[in-house]
Parts: C-alpha cells; sequence; structure tokens
C-alpha cells in the first residue's frame, strides 16, 4: 500500500505534492493503464470538491473511457463533442466554470457544475484527457489548470511509451 504526504494548503503546494506522488507511483511502472488507475484515485483522494477524476483514452476516431473514480460514465465521446472532445481535437486545456453554459456539454453526471480538461500530447498528437468535474460551479481556476498540466507533462511518456 502506497502512503502520500499531501497535505491540504495552498493550491500550488497541493499539486507540487500531488505531482510528487504522480510520479512515485507511476515511475516503475510500464503500464498505461495501471497508472491511469492510480493517479485517477490519487487525484479522487486529494484534489477537493469532485464528483469525477479520470481518463478518456483516444481510440480510433474518438475518446473512450478510462480509468476513473466517480459516479459510471459515457463510454464514447466524439471529438469536437463536449469538454473532453474539444479538449482533445483542439489539443488545449478546457477550463470551465459553468458547463451549464459550454456549447454541446455532455451531461454524464447531472451534479457537475464545472470542469477542467487537459489533454495528453505525445509527439503532437492527443491521446488522451484528464478529466476533472465538480459540482460547484467556478471550482476549477488557472492554478488548478497548472498543476493538473504538469501531471499531463509528467505523465506523457508513461502513458503514451
Amino acid at each position: 500500500m502506497y502512503q502520500f504526504d499531501v497535505a491540504p494548503g495552498l493550491k500550488m503546494e497541493v499539486y507540487r505534492d500531488l505531482l510528487a506522488a504522480v510520479d512515485a507511483i507511476t515511475t516503475d511502472e510500464p503500464d498505461a493503464i495501471a497508472n491511469m488507475a492510480n493517479v485517477a484515485a490519487l487525484l479522487w483522494q486529494y484534489l477537493p470538491d469532485l464528483n469525477w477524476a479520470g481518463f478518456y483514452r483516444m481510440v480510433g476516431d474518438g475518446l473512450v473511457l478510462g480509468p476513473f473514480q466517480g459516479k459510471p460514465a459515457c463510454i464514447r465521446i466524439p471529438l469536437g463533442a463536449g469538454v473532453c472532445g474539444t479538449a482533445a481535437a483542439r489539443g488545449e486545456t478546457q477550463l470551465v466554470a459553468d458547463v451549464h453554459a459550454f456549447a454541446g456539454h455532455i451531461a454524464c453526471d447531472a451534479a457537475s457544475a464545472s470542469e477542467l480538461v487537459v489533454p495528453l500530447v505525445a509527439d503532437k498528437c492527443v491521446f488522451g484527457v484528464i478529466d476533472l468535474d465538480s459540482p460547484t460551479q467556478g471550482r476549477f481556476d488557472a492554478e488548478d489548470a497548472a498543476g493538473v498540466e504538469a501531471i499531463a507533462r509528467l505523465l506523457v511518456n508513461r502513458l503514451a511509451g
């Protein structure tokens, strides 16, 4: 069993500790699914006010559900559809304060009010996304985006390699 010291406090410090935990738990594991599962669990455990944390993987011409924590979710998302499909199609982080105001939002969980989706990019190709949902409008900000983007950069070779 793993034990990590991710102390609640300043958001920047939480993400620094979370990044160290992600590094430690994935560094010697070559299996992408195992790494996604453990990272989803870490995000769920240490980031407050989430109702979903996980991954979607690029399979063919769309996203397919990967390891996650939370309620059952949409299994397939077309490129360009919803927040996840938009992040994957554009290759850009999507920080959405109010998902109900996002054109084409896909409501996998009606309780979700805000969302942060960070693409996983290797060799200029998106191969998946990290998706965080919250029941609170405006839950995510630029610090959250930067923190999850740092996690995504760390994971690229551990998931795509």
